[in-house]
């Protein structure tokens, strides 16, 4: 599998990586520890050497997970984490946000103990989770200088989530040359991806994206269909009945990219993103070993070409042939809106 820098940092990520979530939680499908451990080992044998991880993710037992599976293939491998959630002094309860941390002290704190759960002296990558732009003071960035200069980080991200949105962050981490911002970024959402990806040309940077959700939450690797049935616990259910409904018709007006036979439709998707050059690697959510085969080989189809990416292109900007409405009209924001001057979506809120 092909190689890619993030930023100017020297770390090099897979063009397909792992997100360890689906590991460290039931909210992807429930698994055993020695499964967990075995998709984690498979990913690796398939060529995948970016994995990616957060300290909240099963409050620590993904980290655990990724450590052991890794263990005798450190030097293989880049290893991102991510910190930024008190969730030592706060129980979990469902699918909510935990009340977030982010300064100097809890930074150090809690690498400390990621360091100990991976059984690491370092990581690859460190990203602040879902930190507002108001948090990450200079004071911050002061201390993710120095933890680069410690050795205990070779680089620093910044991932934008869990909902839509975050423009004002995407812009920052780009303006304060953080080496990755990862955010949802797919074919049909294509607005936070693209307005990282402007940001990054206007301001000449070297910021790389990492695009997670890569097929729209189950759409555009036909994992969620007309006849399934997302039950409670699902993570995808959180999307409105009307998100799926048109996704349906749009991913129809797809199928060219699927090149009779020669790519599916989830591989296609990955291949899109590939297609941007400020793309360092994509993060599907893998479910199963046989996910993990078919995305993993993305890498290996053809890549799209110009004809291709431009009739994606065009599609896009006439709503890929659907003209309903798709549930999905705000984008979240923490500065009241101001990010989303000349976009055609109303603010979710903080």
């Amino acid at each position: 599998m092909n190689q890619r820098e993030l930023g100017n940092s020297g770390v090099e990520v897979s063009e397909v990586g792992f997100g360890a979530w689906v590991v460290g939680t039931d909210w992807w499908g429930d698994r055993s520890r020695e499964q967990a451990v075995d998709m984690v080992q498979h990913a690796l044998d398939r060529g995948i050497t970016f994995f990616d991880t957060g300290d909240v993710y099963g409050h620590g037992d993904s980290e655990e997970l990724v450590g052991e599976a890794l263990s005798e293939h450190r030097e293989e491998v880049t290893v991102s984490t991510k910190v930024g959630y008190d969730f030592y002094n706060n129980p979990q309860a469902g699918h909510g946000e935990l009340p977030k941390r982010v300064d100097p002290e809890w930074i150090r704190t809690a690498l400390d103990r990621s360091l100990d759960r991976l059984d690491m002296d370092y990581v690859d990558v460190l990203m602040l989770h879902n930190a507002n732009v108001d948090e990450v003071t200079p004071d911050v960035l002061e201390t993710l200088d120095e933890l680069r200069e410690e050795g205990k980080v070779e680089a620093i991200g910044w991932a934008l989530g869990p909902s839509i949105g975050w423009l004002a962050e995407a812009t920052e981490a780009v303006e304060q040359e953080f080496d990755a911002l990862q955010l949802v970024f797919n074919m049909f959402e294509q607005t936070p991806g693209r307005h990282a990806i402007e940001e990054v040309r206007r301001l000449d940077a070297d910021t790389s994206i990492l695009p997670r959700v890569p097929h729209s939450s189950g759409l555009l690797n036909e994992q969620v269909t007309p006849d399934t049935e997302l039950g409670e616990g699902d993570h995808r259910a959180h999307r409105p009945q009307e998100w799926y409904e048109t996704g349906w018709e749009k991913v129809d007006n797809l199928r060219f990219l699927e090149r009779d036979g020669e790519r599916t439709m989830g591989q296609a998707s990955i291949q899109w993103l590939l297609a941007f050059d400020e793309v360092a690697s994509v993060t599907p959510t893998f479910r199963t070993t046989d996910d993990i085969d078919e995305w993993a080989g993305a890498a290996d189809t053809p890549a799209l070409s110009e004809e291709e990416f431009q009739r994606v292109e065009d599609l896009r900007e006439e709503n890929f042939g659907v003209d309903r409405d798709d549930g999905m009209d705000a984008l979240r924001s923490s500065v009241g809106g101001e990010d989303l001057e000349g976009i055609d979506k109303q603010a979710a809120g903080d």
